[in-house]
């Protein structure tokens, strides 16, 4: 190549000049002669190919126009319809299983001073090994306006129960959105997200004692986002009201009717916040609760009424740069406060008249989760519950309500193999029960993603 030999020669030329003193004049001027028409060649090769090229973009230019390409159609996205009704469909199964330990047995677990349903999810869950709750979760856009997401839970019991169905609007513009249907209503910050989500195996005992550990309802959300650098959402729920603090009172209008707004920001590349103030007012009819007599004994009792709940959380997140692969940290709490006001029958079966109750109860929890390196995380999280002094009315001789305060200790250990696999060890010393009787709790934890799933909120 002409390039190479040009390369070597000057290399020599380098050399000769380096020993000027020693090479014949003659020697040196021969090197000269052969750089000279190598450069000239490589200048003639040059002239050649721009030539050519001119050559060839004036044949093109003479060349009349090529007739115009039909336009390729954009590929459909796989979340959008690719027909009316007929939407690629998302599949997704939670797989949980888990070990429970308990020093007390969890059939008899009680909140003291907070009156709960028979058979509320409240406590550790089953002893021993047990299948967790298993979702199964279909979801497809219907058309450019509407999308549609289904969630069925498999119970440890062998029951099959809907948890969330509804369709949401997808294009309503202005920051605007529309869902109808079953729902995880919005409130609070752990509230709206499913159990596998959570960080911990079970829900706070603010949670259990108050929201029957969460409220989900048949009805209507409308929420609004601002258009904002800040992140600012506003929501109402209308509904059905058939989960408790309510119930299913069988009349015309709304049982239950919920407003929360959130805000959140980031505070520089390695940190962010939200924080939130909910409001959840439900009815009751005829609400049955275990209650307890003087003497311990069991006591069946029907309130109705209304209740009504506040609830702040505020949630902070850091992650060195903004990447969370290696190391984050998340500072999550929340405080409720529900005020129920109604009237309470005792012994329903019995002759003893319905009384005025009035009960303001208080509850909140703080915890932390810290991943030290990547797939590894540990947590910490300390509750507490305030039953208040209710006013029984009439019927303050004939129940015996428990007003000590609830609290519970839990820690946890955590390993991802992947974002799709989960395990899960968790230690938490329980003192909810009556009489503050201690309870140690252990869970070893799994759970599976198959399938897709779609991303989690903040």
């Amino acid at each position: 190549m002409p390039v190479r030999a040009l390369r070597r020669a000057a290399a020599a030329a380098c050399l000769a000049a380096g020993g000027a003193a020693a090479q014949p004049a003659p020697d040196t001027q021969a090197l000269r002669r052969e750089i000279d028409a190598l450069r000239a060649d490589y200048e003639n090769r040059l002239q050649a190919l721009e030539r050519r090229l001119q050559a060839a973009e004036a044949a093109v230019a003479q060349q009349p126009p090529a007739p115009a390409a039909s336009p390729v159609p954009a590929p459909v996205p796989a979340t959008q319809p690719t027909a009316a009704g007929r939407g690629l469909l998302d599949l997704s199964l939670i797989l949980s299983g888990q070990y429970i330990h308990t020093q007390l047995d969890p059939a008899t677990y009680r909140i003291r001073g907070f009156p709960l349903p028979p058979g509320a999810e409240i406590g550790p869950g089953t002893r021993g090994f047990s299948l967790a709750e298993t979702e199964l979760t279909l979801s497809a856009h219907v058309d450019p306006w509407f999308r549609g997401v289904a969630t069925v839970a498999f119970t440890p019991e062998n029951e099959a129960e809907v948890e969330e169905a509804f369709v949401q609007t997808t294009a309503l513009g202005h920051g605007l959105s529309v869902k109808a249907g079953r729902f995880l209503s919005n409130i609070g910050y752990l509230n709206p997200q499913h159990s596998h989500a959570w960080d911990f195996a079970d829900a706070p005992l603010a949670y259990q004692a108050m929201l029957g550990a969460q409220f989900k309802d048949d009805g209507v959300q409308l929420t609004w986002l601002a258009p904002t650098e800040r992140f600012f959402e506003l929501g109402l729920e209308v509904g059905r009201g058939r989960s408790f603090p309510g119930t299913d009172t069988a009349r015309n209008g709304a049982g239950a009717v919920a407003a929360m707004a959130h805000v959140g920001d980031d505070i520089g590349a390695s940190h962010s916040w939200r924080a939130g103030l909910s409001y959840l007012r439900a009815r009751a009819n005829g609400q049955e609760l275990a209650t307890s007599g003087p003497g311990g004994n069991e006591v069946a009792s029907a309130f109705t009424g209304r209740t009504s709940v506040w609830i702040a959380d505020a949630v902070w997140k850091w992650a060195p740069e903004g990447n969370a692969t290696r190391r984050n940290f998340k500072l999550q709490g929340e405080y409720l406060r529900s005020t129920r006001e109604g009237e309470l029958m005792v012994d329903p079966a019995g002759p003893a008249p319905a009384a005025g109750l009035r009960a303001v109860q208080s509850g909140w929890y703080l915890q932390g989760v810290y991943q030290f390196r990547p797939r590894w995380r540990v947590g910490l999280r300390t509750e507490r519950l305030d039953p208040g002094t209710p006013d029984l009315g009439a019927n303050a001789g004939l129940l015996d309500i428990d007003t000590g305060r609830a609290r519970k200790t839990t820690l946890m250990l955590e390993h991802d193999p992947s974002e799709f696999s989960r395990i899960r060890l968790q230690v938490a010393q329980d003192r909810a029960r009556p009489g503050d009787a201690s309870d140690l709790q252990w869970w070893l934890q799994y759970q599976m993603s198959l399938g897709a799933h779609g991303a989690h909120g903040f």
